[in-house]
């Protein structure tokens, strides 16, 4: 059984509940969901991941808020050969700040898995949670 970390971080709930969307995926497909808020996560444990998810809603200027961003720096020094799933939600724009973390994780050397198409607008509908599922289908495979 393929363990899977699924690290978020959520201001309002929206992309925790995205994450546990994701974790569902994965557990479904047959792995092992690791669901982790990213103030209780350890980059390090990701190191040894082929795949892995990582979540974030959008702040201020549609960018990732400081203690995720942090993480994700630390992810971007052993990223390249990883294939990482991306999801989150925005309350404002129109999903910049996803586009740029998906570059970002490409430049480090990633596969984004599902490219940047796992977003909600505030609360996930069923189309969303529908593709974070899926998201964590692909990350077992």
């Amino acid at each position: 059984m393929k363990d899977v970390y699924v690290v978020y971080w959520s201001s309002t709930g929206n992309t925790q509940a995205m994450a546990e969307a994701v974790g569902a995926g994965v557990t479904e497909a047959g792995g092992t969901a690791h669901v982790v808020e990213v103030s209780s996560a350890d980059a390090s444990v990701l190191k040894d991941a082929e795949s892995f998810a990582l979540g974030a809603s959008a702040m201020g200027a549609e960018e990732l808020d400081p203690d995720m961003d942090d993480f994700v720096t630390q992810v971007e020094a052993f990223a390249a050969g990883k294939t990482i799933g991306l999801f989150g939600s925005y309350d404002w724009g129109d999903g910049e700040w996803m586009r740029q973390w998906a570059s970002r994780m490409q430049d480090a050397g990633a596969t984004v898995a599902g490219g940047e198409d796992c977003i909600a607008n505030l609360t996930p509908d069923e189309e969303a949670v529908a593709k974070c599922r899926a998201l964590g289908a692909a990350l077992v495979h």
